[in-house]
């Protein structure tokens, strides 16, 4: 691994650490760490949403063309060196060793201009920076994005987000909160209709058969779930799924179900008194998931009650409430992370940290003035921590923490202005930060230690990573992004789908995480657009999406690039059902691959249980 020259160690949480490079907020190129120019200029570009699928506070209204200056004629990313770039990027200016100043000034972001919030229109963006997803639902692109959300004020009375849904605050002693209790396990419930593709399904004599026309070569569909819940007018969040063994577990409105990885019938329910609103992205090694339900059923009802669910046997464990801790402690939205058997659930200006074996409260507010806003977890757990305004700008770091304890193990201070918006490999640390003033976007890495490694370099691509639907308005959720993946020395990201005649198209580029240059650059089949899912190996998974007369695929890459290898063909008979799952959320796990969708909803009764929820492939 390199380091950027004049780097100071990082400190131990107490001090001032190193300022991290800063870069715009979506997924951008990042400018080489060396005190040398890039060779490839940084690009401006339109962007009024971070590429996780987060709305951007300012970034929810149709942006005017951006007509700044001319992208290759600006200073250049160190300020002691002119050059060809003006657009100052995430990395700040780091003070030396010994007091003198860092080589390292300000870096060019990649991006200039954000583009337009999700369900807005796009303008016209310049190469280099990510494009939202088209608005809208129904087939076509399976990634669809969402309504932008502003802001205007943490303390106004009604919040408008989207179309139709809104959130009020404030609540009276009249609510009414369900009474905390232990579970019981699980809970026999009807089984959602299912057809497994063979005329067993029980949807009545007209059930489709899945399979019928299935080609040689193609996958199975072995199942498909159709929706079995009276929902809400507005419809309802999908958490998960998550595959544990040979069960596949998603959540939904009021309960949370376990199926068959194989045939798609329900093993067991888990029923809750109210609204699901937050989950955790990971599941531990033993099988435990934390999800959190809201205290009431009225449009007042905050996001405070934690469920542990053992998805192995569908039991559920502790349960806990999220004290508010202060006025403005907004516990309407929560994030969940799980990182080093801890869970912390968090919010704007708070944090609280179980243990998720027996819930038992390990930490919450942190030594100093920054707080976490966010966590991301896995092997470790990183926070992503608000700190006091710096000259009226947002100032951040990134912190990894002793999750038993919430001792920091190094600090990474970022430059004044940019925020956190994604963590897109926890190991290796690969961020994306965003600068909403100057609507830029970038994505830096970070070695071990907390020291900066190198800035992604995108070159004149856009890219388009797809990070989740859920609306959150106080706090921030840093996880569950496909678009991207990395391995220990390089870091994989989808470029935007490009529109030649009735095709779409793109590709995967990878990058050195030493250099933040670019290796290689693989082109998607024609026709088709292809997303990375994960690592396997040294493999990189991706996903194809379906075209009108192809199903999707899972394939892999070699970490030499070159053509998708397809690992598993979904058939071209169930194409039109796999482009109509909205939002989609993927996983490909033991040789099968299922698709849910995002969120759930329908115009009438008839039609919400007639919708398709989730679908399984494999051989």
């Amino acid at each position: 691994m390199t380091q950027p020259p004049s780097q100071q160690p990082p400190q131990d949480g107490q001090g001032v650490p190193p300022q991290p490079p800063q870069q715009p907020a979506h997924p951008p190129q990042m400018p080489a760490v060396p005190p040398t120019p890039p060779a490839t200029p940084p690009v401006n570009a339109q962007a009024g949403q971070s590429p996780t699928g987060q709305p951007q506070p300012g970034y929810g209204y149709p942006q005017q063309p951006a007509d700044g200056p001319d992208p290759y004629n600006q200073p250049g990313p160190y300020a002691q060196q002119p050059g060809p770039y003006n657009q100052p990027g995430p990395y700040a200016q780091q003070p030396g060793p010994y007091g003198q100043p860092s080589p390292y000034a300000q870096q060019p972001g990649p991006y200039g201009h954000p583009q337009g919030g999700y369900g807005y229109p796009a303008q016209p963006g310049y190469p280099g920076a990510p494009t939202p997803p088209p608005p809208g639902g129904g087939s076509g692109n399976p990634f669809k994005g969402k309504p932008g959300v502003v802001i205007g004020a943490a303390v106004a009375a009604l919040l408008v987000i989207g179309t139709g849904t809104w959130f009020a605050l404030g609540g009276s002693d009249d609510d009414a909160k369900p009474k905390a209790k232990q579970s019981t396990g699980p809970q026999p419930t009807g089984s959602e209709s299912v057809d497994q593709g063979d005329g067993s399904g029980d949807g009545g004599k007209d059930e489709e058969d899945l399979n019928a026309g299935r080609k040689p070569g193609e996958a199975k569909a072995m199942w498909l779930v159709k929706n079995d819940v009276d929902l809400p007018r507005n419809g309802a969040e999908v958490h998960g799924p998550w595959v544990v063994g040979d069960t596949v577990v998603k959540g939904m409105y009021k309960e949370l179900v376990g199926y068959s990885a194989g045939s798609g019938k329900k093993k067991w329910s888990i029923p809750f008194p109210a609204e699901l609103c937050a989950s955790s992205t990971q599941v531990t090694a033993d099988g435990k998931l934390v999800v959190a339900y809201k205290d009431g059923t009225t449009d007042k009802a905050n996001c405070t009650q934690l469920q542990m669910v053992d998805v192995t046997t569908g039991k559920g464990g502790w349960k806990k409430t999220v004290e508010k801790k202060g006025l403005w402690d907004f516990t309407s939205d929560i994030t969940l992370a799980i990182g080093g058997g801890t869970v912390t659930a968090s919010r704007t200006g708070n944090s609280t940290a179980y243990r998720v074996s027996d819930g038992k409260e390990l930490f919450g507010k942190l030594p100093g003035n920054c707080q976490p806003q966010a966590f991301a977890g896995g092997p470790t757990l990183i926070a992503a921590e608000t700190c006091p305004s710096s000259g009226g700008k947002p100032q951040e770091q990134v912190q990894e923490l002793d999750p038993a304890t919430g001792k920091a193990k190094w600090t990474y201070r970022i430059k004044a202005g940019w925020e956190v918006d994604k963590v897109y490999s926890v190991s290796p640390l690969v961020l994306s930060l965003t600068q909403r003033d100057e609507k830029k976007w970038s994505v830096i890495a970070l070695n071990a230690n907390g020291t900066p490694r190198s800035q992604i370099d995108g070159g004149k691509d856009k890219y388009q990573p797809r990070c989740g639907s859920a609306f959150i308005v106080f706090g921030a959720n840093l996880e569950g992004c496909v678009g991207v993946a990395a391995d220990a020395g390089t870091f994989y990201m989808a470029t935007e789908a490009a529109t030649s005649g009735t095709s779409r198209t793109n590709a995967v580029v990878a990058f050195d995480l030493n250099t933040g240059k670019r290796k290689w650059r693989a082109e998607a089949p024609e026709g088709r657009t292809v997303m990375p899912l994960r690592m396997d190996g040294s493999n990189v998974v991706v996903y194809m999406e379906p075209s009108y007369d192809k199903g999707g695929a899972v394939a892999t890459l070699a970490p030499t690039g070159g053509k998708p290898n397809v690992v598993l063909q979904n058939p071209a008979s169930t194409a039109a059902i796999e482009r109509a799952f909205w939002s989609p959320k993927l996983v490909y796990q033991d040789g099968r691959f299922y698709i849910a969708s995002g969120r759930v909803s329908a115009s009438n009764d008839a039609e919400e249980k007639e919708t398709k929820t989730m679908m399984a492939f494999g051989k």
